[in-house]
């Protein structure tokens, strides 16, 4: 029976988690700046530049968006293998439909994301309603989209796309656009924080101190301005990133302010207790693998944009990038935690660590290396945190 007092303490118990990781989001980025600071010692100052940082985000982007959908999946206590193979096919779908079949650009991203939505909801439903392991059902369809990309392709690039298909990932937004638009981000940052903070007040949940969240709203406004000012320093926002903001946006939205939202993070954290409760779990985990196959088609059309063709081997290991992203920002794969801008941070940890040490003209082992003991390292400060506070 659907008990209203409890989903309400649970819900309250969520949000003071929300809350909490959203302060160790804010020491990731103090996590990243040190990062930063590092190689820009170590290249002598040019990691710094603005068209290194600009391809920085640049390359980050694919990343980050798979890695928002991959924290959907891993916050309800899943794992989905199969989007570097996903991305892949969607992208070579939409390559092909444009080459071969001479469709236009609108028709041919919205045939990748259509091939990306179908084989999510194939895998939710194996995952929901079927009780097969997610583990074992996206390593399958990591093999099987893999295939199913080289069985399309015949192992080779297809290729030329048209000018306006390239350009989704290879323009950048005007000086003025990237102003106009870091300043609505920031009026619509600062609105929603005191919104939010009134209805804690109103509902009588804790708050934070009015200076603290002033002093925090106050990093994130410079932090606006400063990427909007680099970036318009080579050739403004570029066109990946500007799309990664939105999607990132539209899923921080969901996520943490709507009824589905706050449903993952209970599945996650106890779904015998989120069944009992009412929560539709299968429609839940089916609808989440259809986002992160959505997100990753997404992945796929930047991709192909970028590269200017669909290849066979596209998106090959994009699912460790994704995972690790979503760990070193903070999601536990135990379920029940997580925070896209966490995972889009870790996202950046992850680019940062390649990019710097490509400057560096480091052995190409260490770029297998380091960031294996970057993701052990964030796992084990994980497992202490939790270790410590049940103590």
């Amino acid at each position: 029976m659907y008990d209203v007092q409890d989903v309400t303490v649970r819900e309250r118990t969520l949000r003071t988690l929300i809350g909490k990781w959203d302060i160790r989001a804010y020491t990731m980025v103090l996590a990243l700046a040190g990062l930063w600071v590092l190689f820009s010692i170590l290249t002598g100052g040019m990691f710094i530049l603005p068209r290194n940082l600009s391809n920085l985000f640049e390359q980050s982007a694919e990343t980050a968006v798979l890695a928002v959908g991959m924290t959907l999946v891993i916050v309800c206590a899943e794992i989905d293998l199969s989007v570097g193979s996903l991305c892949g096919l969607a992208g070579g779908i939409a390559a092909i439909c444009q080459v071969s079949f001479h469709w236009n650009t609108f028709l041919s991203v919205l045939a990748g994301l259509a091939a990306g939505l179908v084989a999510g909801l194939w895998q939710g439903w194996w995952v929901a309603y079927r009780r097969v392991p997610s583990f074992i059902v996206t390593l399958g369809g990591m093999l099987i989209f893999r295939g199913i990309l080289i069985g399309l392709t015949n192992g080779t690039s297809i290729a030329p796309l048209s000018q306006t298909f390239m350009s989704i990932s290879q323009t950048y937004l005007s000086n003025m656009l990237g102003i106009i638009l870091g300043a609505i981000a920031v009026v619509l940052y600062v609105l929603l924080t005191i919104q939010q903070r009134r209805r804690r007040i109103r509902l009588q949940f804790p708050v934070k101190p009015l200076t603290s969240e002033i002093l925090v709203m106050s990093g994130v406004i410079i932090l606006v301005a400063a990427f909007v000012f680099i970036m318009n320093l080579y050739s403004g926002i570029p066109m990946p990133v500007f799309i990664l903001i939105v999607v990132a946006a539209i899923f921080t939205f969901i996520a943490s302010r709507t009824r589905f939202g706050r449903h993952l993070y209970a599945i996650g954290g106890n779904r015998e207790a989120a069944r009992i409760s009412g929560i539709p779990v299968k429609r839940r985990v089916l609808l989440v693998f259809a986002l992160s196959g959505l997100l990753a088609g997404l992945t796929g059309v930047l991709l192909v944009a970028r590269m200017g063709a669909g290849t066979a081997d596209a998106g090959t290991n994009y699912e460790l990038d994704a995972i690790a992203a979503c760990v070193i920002g903070g999601s536990s794969l135990l379920g029940g935690i997580g925070t896209i801008p966490g995972s889009i941070i870790g996202a950046l940890v992850m680019g940062s660590i390649n990019n710097g040490m490509s400057i560096l003209n480091a052995a190409p082992f260490w770029e297998y290396v380091v960031p294996g003991l970057v993701i052990i390292v964030a796992v084990w400060f994980d497992m202490s945190s939790k270790f410590r506070t049940s103590s």
